[in-house]
């Protein structure tokens, strides 16, 4: 099959991570892929590879790279140049794919991709990242809530909507979304790539016990009341909290919370073999967020058999249902952690074990080359009708 995927190549984000895997996953299978990606008018439309583009992209390699100008992007949104539709539009019936996917990027595209796929005759899936919180326990949640309220009468018009829970799909039905046109294909990960392995991480920070943190450092991922958390639990030199990624809070939060306190912000590693160098050598992973969708930071952090402790938002209560992970309740998370990292700190038998439950709940559902096949199942659906219509 020829796929006209249309995603995000940077900022980084969880859109761009999925973009690459799933387009990479389907060139390896013998798929023709042509990516269509938002670059700023007059510049290239080379992936920024300081801000989260590694990894082989091979859409491009292959030469198979569609820009679509715009005039303003970021991690959260995008605001598409007026001619983009047009240059859209032409390129779509140029190349003639047998599918359109688009990963959405909160654009106004996404509201007129029905209408211009609808007239091309080329079925149309979308995938709906937007995180939440089915309990909107607070602003933050009730904020994204308004998003599927807005994006529910356009995603009843794509052919199949692709969400990664069974509460996202619920929540779009209660919307209005007819429950045959929602898809419930979660994320996953390479658990070749992402496994336990061998790590020097801790001889060369000369720490015992090291928790990890990776994310934006933004209001959403509610990081302060971890270090809160951490700061007041005062666990001790020999061991440390180390933060991955970057955001808009980074330089409110740090001259709070540093090394002397045994904190250690690395801002957003690349690459992809060293994040897993860090995770490989890392006892525990926190997730502190308000909302999520399903964070594939959390997923590959438990295939390299961390210990996982996240809130119970978005998905991600589902993924560590039943013992694969600790559970926190996102209105406690200072005072749930100070009772926690202690004990997480000093129970190494019991971290050990809940990491290996953690992979073992990724092998079993959250594996990339499953989610490949369930995307590649929805496609033949999908053409397969297509030609019975024509």
């Amino acid at each position: 099959m020829h796929i006209a995927w249309i995603g995000k190549k940077n900022p980084f984000c969880g859109n761009v991570t999925y973009s690459r895997e799933v387009t990479n996953g389907l060139l390896d299978r013998g798929h023709q892929v042509s990516f269509f990606h938002f670059t700023h008018e007059g510049q290239s439309s080379e992936p920024d590879k300081g801000k989260g583009s590694s990894g082989d992209w091979r859409a491009e390699l292959d030469g198979r790279d569609v820009s679509l100008p715009c005039l303003y992007k970021s991690q959260i949104y995008t605001i598409p140049a007026p001619n983009a539709t047009r240059v859209l539009t032409q390129a779509l019936q140029e190349l003639k794919p047998d599918l359109v996917h688009a990963s959405l990027t909160i654009s106004p595209i996404d509201f007129v991709l029905p209408e211009i796929c609808a007239e091309l005759q080329q079925p149309l899936v979308a995938t709906f990242h937007p995180a939440f919180d089915r309990r909107r326990r607070n602003i933050a949640s009730r904020t994204q809530h308004l998003a599927y309220q807005i994006y529910a009468p356009s995603l009843a018009n794509y052919d199949r909507t692709i969400v990664f829970s069974e509460t996202q799909r619920e929540i779009l039905i209660k919307l209005g979304v007819r429950g045959e046109q929602v898809v419930v294909i979660p994320n996953g990960v390479d658990v070749d790539k992402y496994a336990p392995g061998p790590s020097s991480l801790k001889q060369r920070l000369g720490l015992q016990r090291i928790f990890v943190y990776q994310g934006r450092v933004s209001p959403e991922k509610n990081l302060e009341a971890l270090l809160k958390a951490w700061k007041q639990s005062q666990l001790g030199e020999n061991c440390g909290l180390l933060i991955l990624g970057d955001g808009p809070l980074v330089n409110s939060l740090k001259p709070f919370y540093n090394a002397q306190h045994g904190i250690h912000w690395l801002g957003y590693v690349a690459e992809d073999q060293q994040r897993i160098e860090i995770l490989r050598g890392a006892d525990v992973f926190i997730l502190p967020s308000l909302i999520e969708g399903l964070s594939l930071s959390l997923l590959e952090a438990m295939a390299c058999g961390l210990a996982p402790v996240a809130t119970d938002v978005g998905a991600d209560g589902e993924v560590l249902a039943d013992g694969a992970g600790i559970l926190l309740d996102p209105a406690r998370v200072t005072s749930d952690l100070q009772t926690l990292l202690p004990l997480l700190r000093d129970q190494r038998e019991f971290t050990q074990l809940l990491g290996m439950k953690a992979r073992q709940r990724v092998l079993e559902r959250y594996t990339l080359s499953h989610n490949i096949s369930q995307v590649e199942h929805l496609y033949r659906q999908l053409c397969q009708g297509s030609r019975q219509r024509l």
